[in-house]
């Protein structure tokens, strides 16, 4: 084990914003509340999601996209780009729809004397679910099993993003505990999702589910090499039932242009809005 100075907590902690800069620094702040004023930009269907394409935007336009597949057409939504590192997610129309300035946030304007705002990725997926009565169960058992999982990603995602993510790849210097800390929590889950799979199809037996929405886009791009460059280190090859599930959504069609949408940072595979189903021709 490497051996690290101990650092001695204030009695009072501060903000240093100066010594504590990473690529992400920008995204976070100890306040909430807007620093700016800026009115969200508004679409044509009633649907308007804000939100960027990491994995907790992913998990709902990939269910947008498979409602739409499914024949959902009032599921038709603009997908506009919240930029993150520009602050955009401290701006006054964001904080109205979400006070905690974490994207996605959604707004459905179907709803004519008072628009739903609802914020948080699993939130927004459970709403979608029960609005379009899609992909959440009817019965007991697997609707219980199906918000179970979805729970258990919620719990969970902070471990692998904002945990092992953070300090195996972000962090401005490499700390062997706080790896090893996360590492151990990640490969426990990868686990615990490897044993589920090799007894289900999907998350929740045959059915495809809100948790399969919420859980992929964490635990798939893990998987296929796409987080962290941490495919070898983890050694996610060997979780085969997980690699199976994952390949096997990564080849519907609905996920393939969910995961592209509001990827504003790699315009040659991604699309920085989504208006229409015309915004993907040339992309899948």
């Amino acid at each position: 084990m490497q051996k690290l100075s101990e650092y001695i907590p204030p009695k009072v902690w501060k903000w240093d914003k100066e010594n504590n800069i990473n690529r992400f620094s920008n995204i976070n702040r100890p306040l909430s509340g807007a620093t700016s004023n800026k009115v969200l930009p508004r679409g044509i269907h009633p649907i308007q999601l804000y939100s960027v394409g990491t994995p907790n935007g992913v998990k709902v336009t990939i269910m947008l996209e498979e409602l739409l597949e499914s024949g959902c057409g009032d599921a038709e939504y603009d997908a506009w780009l919240i930029n993150i590192l520009e602050g955009d997610q401290f701006t006054s129309g964001f904080v109205d729809v979400n006070p905690n300035s974490k994207i996605p946030a959604l707004v459905d304007f179907s709803i004519e004397n008072e628009p739903q705002k609802v914020f948080e990725s699993g939130s927004i997926l459970f709403y979608l679910a029960e609005k379009f009565d899609c992909f959440l169960p009817k019965k007991r058992k697997e609707r219980a099993d199906t918000m179970s999982w979805l729970m258990w990603q919620m719990g969970s995602g902070p471990f692998l993003g904002g945990g092992f993510g953070h300090f195996y790849a972000y962090a401005p210097y490499k700390i062997e505990y706080a790896i090893d800390r996360f590492s151990m929590e990640v490969k426990r889950q990868l686990d615990v999702l490897d044993k589920r799979l090799e007894e289900n199809e999907f998350i929740v037996g045959g059915e495809l589910t809100i948790a399969d929405f919420a859980i992929y886009p964490w635990y798939g791009a893990m998987v296929r090499g796409l987080l962290y460059d941490a495919k070898d280190f983890l050694e996610v090859e060997s979780y085969t039932h997980l690699m199976r599930w994952t390949k096997q959504l990564s080849e519907r069609s609905a996920f393939k242009r969910g995961q592209i949408v509001n990827r504003a940072w790699d315009l040659e595979k991604g699309i920085k809005e989504r208006h229409s189903s015309a915004d993907f021709d040339g992309k899948i």
